[in-house]
């Protein structure tokens, strides 16, 4: 008998903080218990062996039968809703990586029922057609080609009342890919699917198809308009690693810039213009390159090109991999992003590498942020890896950023009265808007409204997402039973959620005119929470000259953004140090500072 692996993975808000101490049990499918495990600090269980099926039968369009054996997961974590996922593939060779995202009870919520997932077999398994509509010409709706992140995935056909989800596009790619075909295909055959993968979603989305129709999300999961994605979808290494190599590459036609409308069919059940996914297979055995296979089935003139612009990220990917003995303010910039990620993954080691060089310690730690988050454990950062890096770094400091604003809310555990709707304005907005971004961070169907304090339509759409995950009526209207979800909601993520450990130490800052406690809290990477807690303030009014304790990090140094009007000089006054070992600490050959810079600050 044939031997796969699976792992789990046990994580929430957006992948930020994992879930340490999960109870996992793997089952056959006649529910009988195969393994028991826990997840350790990064949310993972450690690899498990399991039988299945010899991979030659995924290799033959015409074997009648399942070339995989489906297994079960039960997740079970304290503070969070269970979750059990049947049918999940496993294949001759494969390690199976299961992300399960762990959803946070309500406040004074002991349990509720598991969540269900069911996995079905992959889309080039289904007997159904597929009439996928798009354009091939250099129809041109956005300026430039841009990796959506995340893509906006509607879980049903247009039109359908199912809900969206928001997705960063490399997982969205690596799950469509594994949701798709076999991964136990050859290399080429995969690259050639993974390419026309690729380019159909950014072809949806570079033509606003379903943006211009008035829906409001870029795709969707239903096989017959367009590709197949499953929320909780296993990935497969094999997958996940072509999909590394290939990120943010596309097909187009020579001479143009749109991608190419990339439809494909399995090619047996079902027939189609495009590209045939069992017809890649036989091409890549007689060692046809993936370009070749392409050009096979989609028009002579195509091409691969790159884009390296990928919307909301804090900085962009430099265009050529960062690798040991690389230097200058993209490694710093990676480094911040690792020292801060650390913080939720004390698993990732330290950095003590100078800023901006790229040593042993920097490289040490790129690699377990790549073998946590499935990415292509090389230690080397490229597109894929920057882009991850850039999302979760988004991720965790957007939620201590929330955390900072609640406090300043002074949010409280009484919901408003008032009942708001399209066109309300004022401080409960502002308080709606707040508690939808928080759950936005654990409930990936509800969207994060803009905090304006005025309720738009994008408001409005955020709440009827919520009012549907709550099985509320979907009138888009916050009312009494609304505003008691919000609060019982955002309650339970505040008592159920493990926020990241203590490692801090303190340092002594003296206020300067225009400090606020969440300003002096956003320079230090700590809470306005944290900060009253240490000094025992009783209101959030500052004195200048006051001497406060601020928890800091024990890394030895703090990251700062250069503001208008900020010199070395006035910084090393104000946290305590000289502007030799600021000089130091960045590589700087001059005084000469620049607004946005990101410094590191030795403390004391």
């Amino acid at each position: 008998m044939a031997i796969g692996y699976l792992q789990i993975q046990a994580r929430t808000a957006q992948n930020a903080i994992p879930v340490e101490g999960a109870q996992v049990r793997i089952l056959d499918d006649q529910g009988n218990s195969l393994y028991q495990l826990l997840t350790d600090e990064s949310g993972e269980t450690r690899t498990v062996s399991l039988e299945t099926v010899d991979r030659s039968f995924s290799l033959d369009p015409n074997y009648p039968a399942n070339p995989y054996i489906g297994y079960g997961v039960t997740v079970d974590a304290a503070g969070f809703q269970p979750v059990s996922v049947t049918g999940i593939p496993i294949y001759d060779g494969q390690t199976a990586t299961l992300p399960v995202t762990l959803v946070p009870l309500q406040e004074r919520q002991t349990r509720q029922a598991a969540e269900n997932i069911s996995i079905g077999p992959p889309a080039v398994a289904m007997a159904g057609g597929r009439d996928q509509q798009g354009t091939s010409e250099n129809a041109r709706v956005l300026r430039q080609v841009v990796i959506p992140n995340p893509i906006t995935v509607h879980l049903g056909p247009p039109g359908s009342f199912a809900s969206n989800v928001q997705v960063p596009f490399l997982d969205y790619v690596k799950n469509v890919a594994s949701c798709e075909i076999y991964p136990t295909w050859p290399d080429a055959a995969l690259k050639a699917n993974i390419y026309a993968i690729m380019t159909f979603a950014l072809n949806r989305v570079y033509t606003e198809w379903y943006r211009s129709r008035d829906y409001n999300f870029d795709i969707t999961n239903n096989t017959a308009y367009d590709q197949y994605y499953v929320l909780g979808h296993p990935i497969y290494d094999s997958i996940s690693r072509a999909v590394d190599e290939l990120f943010g590459e596309y097909v187009r036609r020579q001479g143009q810039s749109a991608p190419y409308f990339t439809s494909f069919c399995n090619g047996t059940t079902a027939t189609c213009q495009g590209l045939s996914q069992w017809g890649t297979v036989s091409l890549a055995d007689l060692g046809y390159s993936p370009l070749q296979i392409l050009r096979s089935f989609y028009p002579d003139d195509i091409e691969i090109a790159e884009t390296n612009i990928v919307a909301n990220v804090v900085s962009s990917y430099p265009g050529s991999p960062l690798r040991l003995g690389s230097t200058g303010l993209d490694v710093q910039t990676i480094q911040t992003y690792l020292n801060r990620i650390r913080r939720n993954f004390p698993i990732i080691p330290a950095i003590t590498d100078p800023a901006g060089t790229f040593g042993a310690s920097t490289q040490a730690a790129v690699t377990q942020f790549q073998s946590i988050f499935n990415l292509a454990a090389d230690g080397i950062v490229g597109k894929a890896t920057w882009n991850a890096l850039s999302y979760i770094y988004t991720a965790v400091t957007r939620l201590a950023e929330l955390d900072s604003e609640g406090t300043s809310l002074g949010i409280g555990t009484v919901p408003p009265s008032a009942t708001l709707r399209q066109g309300s304005q004022g401080q409960d907005v502002i308080t709606l808007q707040y508690l939808l971004n928080v759950i936005s961070q654990y409930y990936s169907d509800v969207p994060a409204p803009t905090q304006d304090g005025i309720f738009g339509s994008g408001t409005r759409q955020s709440v009827i997402a919520f009012q549907r995950a709550m099985q509320l009526d979907p009138d888009g209207i916050v009312g009494a039973r609304t505003w008691q979800a919000l609060y019982d909601t955002y309650l339970g993520i505040n008592e159920n959620v493990p926020m990241p450990g203590p490692d801090t130490g303190s340092i002594t800052y003296t206020v300067q005119a225009g400090d606020s406690l969440w300003l002096i809290a956003q320079r230090y990477g700590t809470t306005v929470d944290a900060i009253i807690q240490a000094n025992n303030l009783t209101s959030n009014v500052l004195q200048i000259g006051q001497v406060l304790r601020i928890p800091v990090s024990q890394s030895p140094y703090v990251e700062y953004t250069v503001r208008a009007g900020d010199t070395l000089w006035d910084l090393s006054r104000r946290y305590g140090t000289t502007v030799e070992a600021i000089m130091q600490a960045n590589g700087l050959t001059s005084t000469v500072l620049q607004i946005g810079q990101v410094l590191r600050i030795p403390v004391g």
